[in-house]
């Protein structure tokens, strides 16, 4: 049965594909808003509503619904024509059971895999850019499924959605100049720990040339101190090691999307401490600049109840607009983005 989903969702993939990168070809406008016009509500939904369905049983490190999820994600990028980092038919980059057992104190839930798929940049392809979100997250408790809709459904369809833009462009021969590496990482909601793998043990490119991380956690939502202003999101790190990843940032934003930029987490005073919560503080260590797109908890944060149908998919669409432009405008620009607050090692 499932075979059968995975064939019929690549089918679907393929003619998504190729209508849009016909609705594009007259469109009046530069090039990085051409491409984000192919980001759209519609398509968000289309994958979050199979991605966060209980088939996918809440996606649990190891279990069973998160290989549905990984299966999903390879056969998204095989449709698209992006290729993976490793080589031929491989996407996953395993996480082996017993690192993972080594490095959590969450129980014993198998040998996992991180989901990685790449574009060759046209001029400069040994520095890479990474956008990076979590696939997997609670599974199944007394029954019930935890499908994670937000927390990381959304992140992990605006990466899909940000990818196939990227894809139309490099076919039309407008591709970035840096490579993109999008990474799909396992183990979060254990300890952040496909991205530590990916960083501390099995960077498949050199950090040294990595530019940066913009990772994306949770921006499909509304949280309380928002109601009367929904058109936001926050943004964490994103001036922490890079002055010039945060003006980007902000440019980005001010040209394309008009969101409201909300730093209140990105206090080094910050109680709830997000900014050590999410897979972009392993690239953090290691001196990369990040960028953490996060909308705030909410009363189904970590909920069965956190389901696709509470999604507010115009927001998603607009957020992840943001990270497109961002990382368009950071795998474009003439000089790689200068790390100027970064830790010196010392000798």
């Amino acid at each position: 049965m499932k075979k059968i989903l995975y064939v019929a969702s690549a089918l679907v993939f393929m003619a998504c594909g190729t209508s849009k990168e016909a609705s594009i070809e007259d469109a009046n406008v530069d090039q990085a808003a051409k491409y984000a016009a192919t980001i759209t509500a519609k398509d968000l939904g289309n994958h979050l509503f199979t991605y966060a369905s209980d088939e996918f049983e809440g996606r649990e490190t190891g279990e069973p619904g998160q290989k549905t999820a990984v299966e999903y994600l390879k056969n998204f990028y095989k449709s698209q024509g992006i290729v993976s980092p490793i080589g031929g038919d491989d996407y996953f980059q395993e996480v082996p059971a017993e690192w993972i057992n080594k490095n959590t104190r969450r129980g014993k839930f198998k040998d996992s895999e991180n989901v990685v798929a790449f574009i060759e940049g046209s001029e400069k392809p040994e520095e890479i850019v990474v956008i990076s979100a979590h696939l997997d997250h609670e599974g199944v408790k007394n029954g019930i499924v935890y499908n994670g809709a937000d927390d990381d459904g959304s992140g992990t369809v605006a990466m899909l959605e940000i990818a196939e833009a990227f894809q139309i462009a490099a076919k039309a021969g407008k591709g970035p100049k840096r490579s993109i590496l999008f990474l799909h990482v396992t183990g979060e909601e254990k300890g952040l720990l496909g991205s530590k793998y990916y960083t501390d043990v099995d960077p498949i490119f050199p950090l040294g040339n990595t530019v940066c991380d913009l990772n994306i956690d949770m921006i499909g939502r509304i949280d309380s101190r928002h109601k009367a202003d929904p058109n936001y999101v926050y943004l964490i790190g994103s001036d922490k090691l890079s002055t010039e990843l945060h003006t980007i940032s902000e440019a980005m934003n001010k040209k394309y999307t008009n969101i409201n930029l909300d730093y209140k987490y990105n206090d080094e005073n910050d109680p709830n401490r997000f900014y050590y919560r999410s897979d972009h503080y392993n690239f953090v260590k290691n001196n990369v600049p990040i960028i953490f797109y996060f909308n705030g908890t909410h009363v189904d944060y970590h909920k069965p109840t956190d389901t696709p149908d509470k999604i507010n998919y115009e927001l998603l669409e607009n957020r992840t607009k943001l990270v497109f432009h961002t990382a368009w405008e950071v795998a474009n620009k003439e000089t790689r983005i200068i790390a100027d607050k970064a830790k010196k090692e010392e000798n």
